[in-house]
């Protein structure tokens, strides 16, 4: 069964988009870590069963060089924006034998030492038609997924409740091998468009 594991925000300062979200909607977050082949750093909003990435800029020569890194910086450029979404698995091996699509292995040190690992497949794909998401598999002990971490909420989350994409729903059916998730189409360019964040006190909509 697939399931929304995050959606990612780029952002230009992940510590400032954080405060901000705080400010505005009562979500607090955690320090991420550093992805240093991407050049890029993130902050967690943790939500419980899922989460959102706030993914910035750390090391703008190693940024330029990835495919990653130049869509963060070309969407803090134009004010930051959402940039993909993720799905989690527990059978990556036979959804990327599906699709054709190789296995990456991944992983992040965050501030206190912890190393967080994952295994995914179709970041490419996601990068190159953005209303894919892409694959992941988590390779950390029960209890350290990111959506797991204790934030200084002043609402309770209770998780992402629908994104919503612009593409071919056909196409994005066969993608995910016919699984329901909770996505809404809407007319215009492909792409994710936005994404519901349901709390206690309401629902918040990033885009």
């Amino acid at each position: 069964m697939l399931r929304i594991d995050h959606v990612i925000l780029a952002v230009g300062d992940p510590d400032a988009a954080g405060r901000r979200i705080l400010d505005d909607h009562g979500l607090g977050s955690v320090a991420g870590g550093v992805h240093p082949d991407w050049g890029t750093r993130n902050r967690i909003v943790p939500l419980g069963s899922d989460y959102i990435e706030l993914i910035g800029i750390a090391d703008p020569e190693t940024a330029v060089q990835t495919e990653l890194g130049r869509r963060v910086l070309g969407l803090v450029e134009r004010g930051g924006g959402l940039l993909g979404w993720c799905v989690g698995t527990d059978q990556l091996d036979s959804m990327a034998a599906r699709l054709g699509l190789d296995v990456a292995e991944g992983s992040r040190v965050q501030p206190d030492g912890q190393v967080l690992g994952w295994r995914s497949a179709g970041l490419d794909a996601m990068l190159a038609e953005p209303w894919r998401p892409f694959f992941i598999s988590w390779e950390v002990p029960a209890g350290l997924h990111p959506a797991l971490a204790e934030a200084p909420h002043r609402v309770r989350p209770l998780g992402i409740a629908w994104v919503q994409v612009s593409c071919d729903a056909v196409k994005l059916r066969e993608w995910i091998g016919g699984e329901e998730l909770p996505v809404r189409g809407v007319d215009g360019a492909p792409g994710i468009r936005s994404a519901g964040i349901a709390t206690q006190e309401g629902e918040v909509v990033l885009s």
